[in-house]
């Protein structure tokens, strides 16, 4: 997720008028390659490297790797294979912050399971353009750009994960529409963000999980940078965010200029945001912002365009015809819907939207039934309800100054290396893990009920 000098285009252009514990075994996927047939493949007994035995393996085959810390980094080729740790804490890949991705996917069906990555220049779990993919109680932890990433790829599922200490985001879905995937049972902190995602939704559930002294919790975002804009029709359901304003973690500059706030759409379109619980956060709790892209490589595509697949739109020729032409695109965020949250605790407001020169009435976002004790602009809810005719009118009363919202006055990154992070202590192990089958991740992602889900309960202490 890369942003320009957003600070400069507020300047120049003026602000305009769950939970902690893990729910169950989340895991999906079918056992066994196209015949039916599996075989266990062991690290180090048959292998002594996990890479050697992920080489050899054959399609449905289980890459089973037994504790130690394996220096090295995984290039996964062959299609539908599950890759488990024995043990989620106890086998560790650790890039020696010299080696580039934990393990790197290229191909269909590939499921990763149980293990931990641990200081990798870019990435510890990295799945790019590929159908059917699966991560499943992976810890990832002090790598230099994301933890868990997820692009270009469609059905997948992201479950009992934790992520820290990556200077951009823990987790990472980006460049695909429809998505077809869910993030569940997640824990991911101190990151410059908790999830980021470019350009991507399309049934993207993001769920059940705790999003926690980040920099910024959960920001998904439109940009011309990655294929497939804008960023539209995520669901953001069910969700314990909180803290997210942690000034000691790495962070990229997007990180830094969205610091203190929960749920924030920068230029994100479409979203149905409920059901969470958000609280403590310098700026806003649940925010909809604009994002002035510089140097951008096309403009906001036509409305029409938006129910296309990510297939028949990723080759369109840019309108400028010059990638980085442009100098300022303003991807607005729109039709969003804001329902049956309880936030609380924010600095500038719980609830927030706002525009850079654009009627914020005509964006039709809409707002209802949430629990909150400030609004910028004020009266937001009766502004932009969801059901039947609004109740007021006047939208400049305590409107979100967006300057203030990312002013720059921020604590600088940390280096990933030597950020600290919490002793969290051993991450929960996939049940049966020496003895399960091969589950490839081809029938995913796992069905959400999002009807059944309630706002969490505040956990003890908080």
């Amino acid at each position: 997720m890369r942003f320009g000098a957003v600070v400069a285009a507020v300047v120049v252009l003026g602000a305009g008028c769950g939970g902690d514990d893990d729910a169950g075994d989340a895991s999906a996927g079918s056992a066994g390659g196209s015949d039916g047939s599996s075989e266990t493949i062991r690290v180090p007994a048959d292998h002594v490297t996990i890479q050697e035995a992920v080489s050899a393996a054959e399609p449905g085959d289980l890459v089973l790797v037994e504790p130690g810390v394996y220096n090295e980094a995984v290039d996964v080729e062959t299609e539908n294979l599950t890759i488990r740790g024995s043990n989620r804490n106890e086998v560790i890949l650790d890039g020696g912050f010299e080696l580039e991705n934990g393990v790197r996917v290229l191909a269909d069906g590939v499921a990763v399971e149980n293990m931990t990555a641990r200081n990798f220049t870019t990435n510890g779990f990295f799945w790019t353009g590929v159908t059917g993919y699966r991560g499943s109680y992976l810890s990832a932890i002090r790598n230099g750009d994301y933890g868990v990433y997820a692009f270009d790829s469609v059905r997948g599922q992201f479950d009992h994960i934790y992520a820290a200490g990556s200077p951009d985001a823990g987790i990472y879905i980006g460049q695909c529409y429809e998505c077809d995937a869910v993030v569940t049972d997640v824990i991911s902190e101190h990151n410059g963000l908790g999830f980021s995602g470019t350009n991507a939704g399309g049934n993207l559930l993001i769920v059940n999980s705790t999003w926690r002294n980040n920099r910024a919790g959960i920001v998904p975002n439109s940009g011309s940078y990655e294929l497939c804009y804008p960023q539209r029709a995520a669901t953001i359901v069910g969700n314990i965010v909180h803290d997210n304003n942690q000034p000691d973690t790495p962070a990229i500059d997007v990180a830094l200029t969205a610091m203190g706030n929960g749920i924030l759409l920068a230029g994100g379109n479409r979203n149905t945001i409920e059901q969470n619980l958000v609280y403590n956060h310098e700026r806003t709790g649940i925010g909809l912002v604009p994002f002035p892209e510089e140097e951008a490589n096309d403009v906001v595509p036509d409305e029409s365009t938006w129910d296309l697949p990510c297939s028949e739109v990723r080759d369109t020729t840019p309108t400028s015809g010059d990638p980085g032409a442009l100098a300022l695109v303003l991807w607005d965020s729109t039709e969003n819907r804001v329902t049956g949250n309880d936030v609380s605790g924010s600095g500038l407001a719980d609830l927030g939207v706002g525009a850079l020169g654009v009627d914020l009435a005509t964006l039709d976002n809409c707002f209802t039934d949430n629990t909150f004790s400030s609004s910028a602009p004020a009266d937001l809810e009766a502004l932009a309800p969801c059901e039947g005719a609004p109740t007021a009118a006047d939208w400049s009363r305590d409107a979100l100054d967006l300057a203030v919202l990312i002013a720059t006055d921020r604590p600088p990154a940390v280096d990933y290396e030597v950020a600290p992070l919490p002793d969290r202590g051993p991450q929960p192990n996939m049940p049966d893990a020496a003895t399960a089958p091969a589950r490839p991740a081809t029938d995913g992602p796992m069905t959400i009920d999002i009807d059944a889900i309630v706002v969490p309960t505040r956990p003890a202490g908080a």
